[in-house]
């Protein structure tokens, strides 16, 4: 490429083949970094940690075979390859919006049908608007029931809860798109943290809209020592919940539907620790989706997202969760 630093041009054959793996998001971390030049402004802008995006970086330094900033403590500054990358990086960046507007002009004028359970995030229109027409089903339904409904056609998105057997049993894809950390809630004002092990989860019995947490709540006490606590009256949330953790002798695991109701006066929100508990909300569609405006849809909803904290040192997921490493 006329003008391109020579040392990109250099490498091995492995060298080569590896350009071959880096994805777009890698480069938009990478521009943003160099316009920052500083991870953590670059990490606010993106909405990612810090660690993610500093990850990232140093596998597209790996994959390209150079190394892109020189960085200390104090500052981080673009080495003469990262300076020589970024013009041709930024062309190329405009090149793929270009291309993905493009491919959503072309496609069916169909909008593009979303469902989800609760609590999904409110800008997902205009995060898509530029390349489809997003429709959000006003129905709600557990995760089983939306990932049905994707699978039979009914829906071409749906933000919710899945396994990897659940992607295999629906011929489903998946990717992350947020993740709420649990945590538990106890009797009177104290707000200090609290052991998974030394906290309760509720278990619904026999009530098939919680399947999904029902499955997440039994491994969560089977690898935490936390106590699985059966009830029958589906008091997962509201004001059920609340009367289950005042007749409790240890505070309750939360629910994700649960996540931002107020708390009665007389309980207390307590951080969970060791370990740190996360439930993952998915975005899923089928593996045999054809139409540009869905594969766009997607591709917007999902780009610049972060890991959430699920892969933190001290993070907890189930062990059938399409994010766990």
């Amino acid at each position: 490429m006329p003008g391109q630093d020579s040392s990109l041009l250099v490498g091995t054959a492995s060298h080569r083949r590896n350009l071959g793996g880096v994805e777009l998001r890698q480069l938009r971390y990478f521009v943003a970094v160099a316009e920052e030049l500083s991870f953590g402004r670059a990490a606010e802008r993106l909405l990612i940690a810090g660690p993610s995006l500093s990850q990232q970086i140093k596998a597209l330094e790996r994959d390209l075979g150079v190394r892109l900033f020189d960085r200390d403590r104090r500052s981080v500054n673009l080495t003469p390859a990262g300076a020589a990358l970024l013009p041709h990086t930024r062309a190329l960046l405009e090149q793929a919006d270009g291309l993905r507007s493009h491919v959503a002009r072309m496609s069916d004028s169909e909008p593009v049908w979303l469902g989800y359970v609760a609590g999904r995030p409110e800008d997902l229109v205009s995060r898509v608007a530029t390349v489809a027409q997003l429709r959000i089903d006003p129905w709600t339904g557990p995760s089983h029931t939306q990932m049905d409904r994707v699978s039979a056609g009914s829906l071409d998105l749906a933000v919710c809860r899945v396994g990897r057997g659940d992607l295999e049993r629906h011929a489903l894809n998946a990717r992350l798109l947020c993740a709420d950390r649990l945590f538990a809630v106890g009797t009177g004002d104290g707000t200090g943290a609290v052991h998974a092990r030394d906290t309760a989860v509720l278990i619904a019995d026999h009530n098939t809209p919680w399947l999904s947490w029902n499955a997440y709540a039994e491994q969560l006490a089977r690898d935490t020592g936390a106590r699985a606590v059966h009830v029958p009256d589906c008091g997962i949330i509201g004001t059920t919940f609340f009367d289950h953790v005042r007749g409790s002798s240890c505070p309750i695991v939360n629910s994700p539907l649960g996540q931002t109701t107020a708390l009665p006066p007389d309980l207390a929100k307590r951080p969970l620790i060791a370990p740190q508990v996360y439930w993952t909300w998915s975005l899923i569609w089928r593996r045999d989706e054809e139409r540009a405006a869905v594969l766009a849809a997607v591709d917007a909803l999902t780009d610049h997202i972060g890991d959430f904290g699920v892969h933190g040192p001290d993070a907890w997921i189930p062990e059938d969760d399409p994010y766990r490493r």
